[in-house]
């Protein structure tokens, strides 16, 4: 559960008359994670694909290309459907021509559409300036400027210009037309460089331009009309060809699959050696299954069952005896780097050497209810073969620390259905996943909601469920002040054994280097930790620690737990062992140990604090909207809505709420406002509890825990084969 599942490497070695044979079984069985030959063995090269490889990968780039143009998704799909090789060659291509004929006509229609509209918006221009078109061009003595600009600063530059001795401006707010004499275009365009002016492109044509604009209109019109046949028609096109090109993307796709395989593995004239990865508990399966498809033509060989040290080196195999090759007549030894084992097709070897290296494809192995999170842990890395998988401790403490800083139990249904309804509607697997997350954080969320007695921030849930006495409290109110106080003792609590917990599975990640490495490079840090804690928790030297934390937790505190603080000799031996803790780190590590120390741990266990900051915000947000709704006063250091309680005979009212005005006009007004606020104002807690609760809880698992033994940098496991979704077993 917490180590990714033992994988096993496999070799298949055999004839290349059964190549073909083999390619498909294993296809069909879809367990190989195939590795590619790394080119070691002497006297072995990479295969060749087989013949047909490239036209079948032209095919699918055109079908693919197609259903780009189409637009085609998965769900347009009908039943699944045989597709045979003559429909590939014949219905494909007048598929293809078809909609070809149809996109070039919708991109031409698309390219004069698109030069209209930028004719109109140029007559537009034309028709404000209201002058004829053949009055703006066609003259001997005169040059003429015509675009957008301000027509006083024209004028004074046409006026300062030496080269121009005449000239008029007529304008139309800032459309304009300027005349110059004597005829000199440069001395114009010279002239205009220093004005606020953008020129405009004469059109061709002469007369009026609103009679341009209006033939430009009907040709638009003429252009979208014709447009919009045509995209019905590919519309229609698209529905009656998306199975088809569905169907033949996957037959293809699953051919190109086939026909390249042979580029990854180890082949000779005769003989071909293929190797990859399976999950162990499905060698016997793949060993039966192959040998169910192609009789005892092929040498199938467990290499070794994989145990990985951080560095990929192998730390256990089990080397399995070569046997005969299919073709006696191809005994082409492989030796590896000079070493005595070699692995041969004739069996004439003591042993099998591996044809490729590197770590093993890593398979998640969660329990049910964690997989959600895996999602969470992709955000960082797949887990390395070598190292454990931090899913399951991010299923047990990120719900749970999310639960704790909403703790409402009407955000926590909401939460619930939110997550419900991205969990059921969405197709992509990692909205799925965080969908199951949000309803197993929404579910928290609820029960800390019962436990604190409030539903969107109202304490009416308390005076149901617990006849107004919740077992605890969130501590936003004066009255309770001493919760907020035990929160924060809490938090820092919770951030101990959450790092220590890091740290511990760092010392599982270790341990295989030896349980005294692993006790100095883990374990010190564990020591120090806790040590350090203990210390900071116990009376010794109690000046300077805080009163609250040795009464919060005490039998009359707010939560009873009888925790006074540790005695004097507990916190010296807490110190002794923080200093051994340190005095390993150091040893371990160098003196950056001593940075470390401070911004580890102490500084990560102390961040845990913002658990009761976001709380305590997030507490004040919904109490504020209920408050501006409500209205409330303040009565020997607790808050009481006045629309639930009354207006006080004793206490201070802090706000009389919207929903409590007096007259009709304004109690109308009133309850109309105070829906507004109440929606709106949850609505906003609602999303910011999902951003601050949610994002706080995730730095703290990804930034303080998973530091402390996860790195990440497994590779996916990706079998050779492929699941049908459109088409039927031919």
């Amino acid at each position: 559960m917490l180590r990714p599942e033992q994988m096993s490497r496999i070799s298949v070695t055999g004839s290349k008359t059964v190549m073909a044979d083999v390619i498909e079984a294993v296809h069909d069985i879809d367990l190989l994670h195939i590795t590619e030959y790394d080119g070691s063995f002497e006297g072995f090269e990479p295969g060749d694909p087989t013949e047909g490889a490239d036209q079948a990968s032209d095919k699918l780039v055109t079908v693919r290309a197609l259903e780009s143009t189409l637009e085609i998704e998965p769900e347009d799909a009908g039943p699944t459907r045989l597709v045979t090789d003559e429909a590939l060659e014949e219905e494909l291509e007048e598929i293809r021509q078809e909609v070809t004929e149809l996109d070039d006509r919708r991109e031409e229609l698309q390219r004069d559409l698109r030069e209209v509209e930028d004719g109109i918006d140029r007559m537009e221009f034309f028709v404000r300036l209201g002058i004829d078109l053949d009055l703006l061009s066609g003259y001997d003595a005169l040059s003429v400027a015509v675009g957008e600009g301000d027509p006083d600063a024209v004028r004074g530059a046409l006026a300062d210009a030496d080269a121009v001795e005449e000239f008029e401006v007529f304008a139309e707010g800032a459309a304009l037309a300027a005349f110059s004499y004597p005829a000199d275009n440069q001395a114009l365009d010279d002239a205009m460089v220093g004005a606020e002016f953008a020129a405009v492109e004469l059109p061709d044509g002469e007369g009026d331009p609103e009679t341009y604009l209006e033939e430009l209109h009907h040709r638009r019109q003429q252009l979208e009309s014709q447009l919009s046949t045509v995209e019905n028609e590919i519309e229609e096109l698209k529905l009656d060809v998306a199975s088809f090109l569905l169907a033949a993307e996957e037959k293809l796709t699953i051919e190109v699959q086939k026909r390249e395989a042979p580029l990854t593995f180890a082949t000779t004239e005769n003989a071909f050696v293929a190797e990859g990865w399976i999950p162990t508990d499905e060698v016997e399966a793949f060993e039966a299954a192959l040998r169910d498809a192609v009789g005892e033509h092929v040498d199938i060989d467990e290499l070794e069952r994989a145990e990985y040290d951080e560095d990929g080196h192998p730390t256990e195999s089990e080397p399995v005896e070569a046997t005969p090759g299919a073709d006696e007549g191809d005994a082409t030894e492989v030796a590896a780097d000079g070493g005595e084992s070699t692995a041969a097709a004739d069996g004439g070897t003591s042993g099998i050497l591996p044809m490729s290296t590197g770590m093993p494809p890593v398979v998640q192995e969660n329990p049910g209810p964690a997989r959600p999170f895996e999602s969470l842990v992709e955000v960082i890395n797949r887990p390395k073969y070598t190292e454990l998988d931090p899913t399951v401790a991010l299923f047990l403490t990120f719900p749970l620390f999310f639960g704790f800083m909403i703790g409402d139990l009407g955000y926590g249904l909401l939460y619930v259905l939110l997550g419900y309804a991205v969990y059921s509607r969405m197709e992509n697997d990692v909205l799925r996943s965080l969908g199951g997350v949000g309803m197993w954080a929404g579910g928290f969320t609820a029960l800390f909601g019962v436990l604190y007695g409030e539903f969107f921030g109202l304490h009416q849930l308390g005076e149901l469920v617990w006849n107004g006495h919740p077992p605890i409290h969130k501590g936003l109110q004066p009255h309770y002040i001493a919760f907020a106080q035990a929160w924060l003792l809490v938090s820092i609590i919770a951030g101990v054994f959450h790092l220590a917990g890091g740290r511990a599975l760092d010392f599982i990640n270790n341990v295989r280097h030896g349980v005294g490495e692993a006790f100095v490079e883990s374990g010190s840090w564990i020591m120090l930790t806790v040590g350090l804690w203990v210390w900071v928790f116990s009376t010794h030297v109690s000046g300077p620690k805080p009163d609250f934390m040795f009464t919060v937790l005490d039998s009359g505190g707010a939560l009873p737990l009888g925790f006074a603080g540790f005695s004097p000799m507990v916190g010296k031996v807490g110190l002794v062992v923080a200093l051994i803790g340190l005095a390993l780190a150091v040893y371990a590590e160098g003196g950056i140990a001593l940075i470390e120390s401070i911004t580890q741990a102490f500084g990560h266990v102390v961040s845990y604090t913002r658990l009761a900051a976001v709380l305590l915000a997030k507490a004040g947000m919904a109490l504020a909207v209920n408050l501006l709704v409500f209205g409330a006063y303040i009565h020997e250091g607790e808050f009481h809505l006045i629309f639930f309680n009354g207006f006080p005979e004793h206490g201070t009212v802090i706000f009389s709420g919207l929903v409590n005005g007096s007259g009709p006009v304004m109690l109308a007004l009133g309850w109309l406002g105070g829906i507004v606020v109440l929606l709106l104002g949850h609505l906003l807690v609602l999303v910011l509890g999902i951003s601050s609760a949610g994002l706080q809880a995730v730095r703290l698992e990804y930034v303080e825990f998973f530091s402390k033994f996860y790195e990440g940098g497994g590779k996916a496991y990706n079998p050779f084969g492929q699941e049908r979704t459109y088409t039927a077993e031919s």
